[in-house]
């Protein structure tokens, strides 16, 4: 991957950039592309597969990958993590297929998990300068932008995580100032996530495409716009 273009300066130069589900589709790219941002001295990717493993469910592999950071200045962490098929499950179309088991699933991934992300990893984040935490979330999460129904356990998982990155920005805020914690939506990528569902019309983008543009937009996140959730274009997703 080239070197890309987006402006880090805002942040400290240094520091250490995380991602975590660097295995997957977006998460590799992210990866790649941040080695190549000069802002960052350090650049780490964890994934179930890694050296040091994290499974997203387990709080004891999360704890670990944090600690192994312990001493370093870092100013990015993105959870790249997520989960809407697979082990028998596929998004519902009526309430009617709903059920306990895949609305455990979907909370456990994506909104549990990237919960006990945000325990472990936000006191990392240094108390002067840019630093940034940023899950991706999805804009079918949105309640206000709901108008077609279905995907029941997927929409309210990431629904229940656009509230878990709000409630814990308003926490960081009042002692790391500089610091931002969002949600992003990154579109629709080309991955095993989406490609059940691409479909002739959808714009369905290259995970190096999306990592550009996702980092693009954290480059110029603000601190007032901590708390926030924006797609891939910068621009605001109603919650």
């Amino acid at each position: 991957m080239e070197q890309i273009n987006t402006d880090f300066s805002a942040f400290p130069v240094g520091g250490t950039a995380v991602v975590i589900g660097a295995q997957g589709g977006v998460g590799r790219a992210l990866l790649a592309a941040l080695q190549n941002v000069p802002a960052f001295a350090n650049v780490l990717g964890f994934s179930r597969s890694g050296v040091l493993p994290v499974d997203i469910v387990s709080e004891v592999t999360i704890a670990a990958a944090a600690q192994s950071l312990a001493g370093q200045a870092v100013r990015l962490v993105i959870d790249a993590t997520g989960f809407l098929h697979g082990d028998g499950f596929m998004p519902e179309k009526s309430f009617r297929e709903l059920s306990a088991d895949h609305l455990a699933r979907s909370f456990a991934v994506n909104a549990m998990g990237p919960a006990l992300l945000m325990k472990h990893f936000l006191p990392l984040l240094p108390r002067q300068g840019r630093a940034v935490f940023a899950t991706l979330s999805a804009k079918v999460g949105s309640i206000g932008d709901n108008q077609i129904g279905g995907w029941y356990s997927y929409r309210a998982a990431k629904a229940a995580l656009n509230q878990l990155v709000h409630t814990a920005a308003i926490e960081v805020r009042r002692s790391k100032p500089e610091a931002v914690c969002v949600a992003l939506h990154p579109g629709t990528v080309e991955s095993r996530l989406s490609a059940p569902f691409a479909k002739t019309g959808l714009n369905v983008r290259s995970p190096d495409e999306a990592a550009g543009d996702l980092l693009a937009v954290i480059s110029r996140l603000e601190p007032a716009q901590t708390g926030g959730f924006f797609d891939y274009r910068g621009e605001v997703v109603a919650w």
